[in-house]
C-alpha cells in the first residue's frame, strides 16, 4: 500500500527544525563515536548495483551497508552510544567538564557506577545500550517483550545488561520500561520520545546523522554516481528515517531528493500517522519477521520532521522483506552478494514492490533516469533467523562476497 503525503514541503531546511536537530550536531556525534572501540574506522560500503537497477528500471540504485558499521552488526551502534553520552555529560554537567571521548573509553567509569540507564528494545537498540553502558561503566537494564527471540534476548545479555522480559507488545515494553525508570531513580534511554521525553531520542537520531554525512562524501568523491533522486528508508518508530532526511533535507535544501518511508503492513504507525496527521498507533497485529520495525506507536518527535519532508508511506509484506533479502544474498555477476537482515532489506524491498506495478512507479517518479539509495541497516543479527529465510549462513554469503570483490577487482 502507498499513500501520498500531502503535509511535504519543498522548502528549505526551516530554522526552527535545525535547532532541535542540524548537520553540525551529527557531525559532532559522529566525532566523539570515532573513539569508541565498537565503530569501525572505515567508512561503510555504499555498494553500486547495476544489475538490481536494470530490473528495477532506473538508472541506479546504492546500497549503505550498516551490516560493515560494528561488531554489533546494525546502524543503532550509531544511536544509544551517542544518547548516553550526552545524557551523561547533561548529569553531571555542574560538577565536572566531562570529555566525551574519554566518557566513551571508559575513562569516568568510577563516577558514573551508579547510574543505572533502561529500555525497551525489540533487539538492535537494546545490545547496542548494553555494550555503551558496558564501554562507559554504568548499569543498564533492558526490557523485552514477548516478540524478541532468545537469540537476540542472548546477545543482549553477552554485554553485561539485565534483560527483563514482559508478556505484552513493543510498546507495553515502553511502558513498562518507563514506570521501572520511574520507581527506581533509573533514567530511560529510548530510540521513541513520549510526552515529556525528547531530548535522549533527539539525541539517538542525531547519532543516525553519520550515515548520510558519509553516503554525501562517497558520492561527491565518485564522479560515476551522480546525486540522489530518491531514498527509501525503514519505517519504525520513525528515528532512523529523520535522521537521514533531515540531514539530506538541510544539504539539499528545496532540491532535496523524494522520500519514501517503508514499514510493515502490520505495523504501520508511520503510514497511519501521515492519514492522520498526526503521530498515531499501527493498526496490525505489530508482529514481524521485521523484527525492528514491528512498532506500533510513531514517536512524536520523529513525527515532527517526517511530516513535512516525506513524501510517500508505503507498507510492506514479510514476504517481499524476504525475497529481498535472498535476491541481495545472491548477488549477481555484478552485484556483489550482501548480508542484509530483515529490517534492513526493507527499503530495497519497497524499491523492487514500486517498480514491480509501472502505475506505483510513475506515482513516485521512477523511472530510467532515477538514482535510488536504500540502506541496509543490520546485517545478520539472528544468525539462525538469517540462515533458516535465507538459506545458507551469512559466512557463506560473505565468503561469495569475498569471491566476488577478487574477481571484480581482477577484471579491472
Amino acid at each position: 500500500m502507498l499513500i501520498v503525503n500531502s503535509r511535504s514541503s519543498r522548502i528549505p531546511y526551516p530554522e526552527e527544525l535545525r535547532k532541535i536537530m542540524s548537520m553540525k550536531a551529527a557531525r559532532e556525534s559522529g566525532a566523539w563515536l570515532s573513539h569508541w572501540d565498537q565503530i569501525n574506522r572505515s567508512v561503510t560500503p555504499l555498494w553500486d548495483l547495476p544489475d538490481a537497477a536494470k530490473r528495477a528500471g532506473v538508472a541506479q540504485v546504492n546500497l549503505k551497508d550498516e551490516s560493515f558499521r560494528s561488531p554489533l552488526g546494525s546502524f543503532k551502534a550509531l544511536g544509544a552510544p551517542v544518547a548516553l553520552m550526552r545524557l551523561i555529560v547533561r548529569l553531571w554537567r555542574s560538577e565536572a567538564a566531562l570529555d566525551p571521548k574519554a566518557l566513551i573509553k571508559g575513562q569516568y567509569a568510577d563516577m558514573v557506577s551508579s547510574l543505572t540507564v533502561i529500555s525497551a528494545t525489540d533487539g538492535n537498540h537494546g545490545k547496542s545500550l548494553a555494550a555503551a553502558a558496558k564501554a562507559m561503566g554504568c548499569r543498564c537494564v533492558i526490557v523485552l517483550h514477548a516478540n524478541v527471540s532468545v537469540e537476540r534476548e542472548k546477545s543482549i545479555a553477552a554485554y553485561g545488561a539485565e534483560v527483563i522480559r514482559i508478556a505484552g507488545n513493543y510498546d507495553e515494553s515502553v511502558e513498562h520500561a518507563a514506570k521501572m525508570a520511574s520507581t527506581n531513580g533509573w533514567h530511560v534511554v529510548s530510540d521513541t520520545s513520549y510526552d515529556g521525553y525528547e531530548a535522549v531520542p533527539r539525541d539517538v537520531m542525531q547519532g543516525y546523522g553519520v550515515i548520510p554525512a558519509e553516503i554525501l562524501s562517497q558520492l561527491e568523491s565518485t564522479p560515476a554516481r551522480s546525486p540522489l533522486t530518491h531514498v527509501f528508508l525503514q519505517g519504525g518508530v520513525g528515528g532512523l528515517a529523520a535522521g537521514i532526511a533531515t540531514y539530506l533535507w538541510e544539504h539539499y535544501g528545496a532540491e532535496r531528493p523524494t522520500f519514501i518511508v517503508v514499514e510493515p503492513r502490520q505495523a504501520d504507525c508511520l503510514y497511519q500517522s501521515a492519514i492522520a496527521g498526526r503521530a498515531t498507533v499501527a493498526t496490525g497485529s505489530v508482529d514481524s519477521v521485521m523484527a525492528g520495525l514491528a512498532c506500533g506507536e510513531a514517536s512524536p518527535l520523529a513525527w515532527k520532521f517526517l511530516q513535512p519532508c516525506i513524501d510517500y508511506f508505503m507498507t510492506i509484506d514479510d514476504g517481499d522483506a524476504i525475497a529481498a533479502m535472498r535476491t541481495l544474498a545472491a548477488g549477481s555477476e555484478r552485484d556483489a552478494p550482501l548480508v542484509v537482515g530483515e529490517s534492513g532489506a526493507a527499503g530495497f524491498a519497497g524499491l523492487m514492490r514500486l517498480t514491480e506495478d509501472a502505475e506505483l512507479a510513475r506515482t513516485v517518479g521512477l523511472d530510467a533516469t532515477s538514482r535510488v539509495l536504500v540502506i541496509n541497516t543490520e546485517g545478520a543479527t539472528a544468525p539462525v533467523a538469517y540462515t533458516k529465510i535465507v538459506g545458507e549462513a551469512a559466512e557463506a554469503v560473505m565468503a561469495r562476497q569475498r569471491e566476488w570483490l577478487l574477481s571484480a577487482t581482477t577484471a579491472r
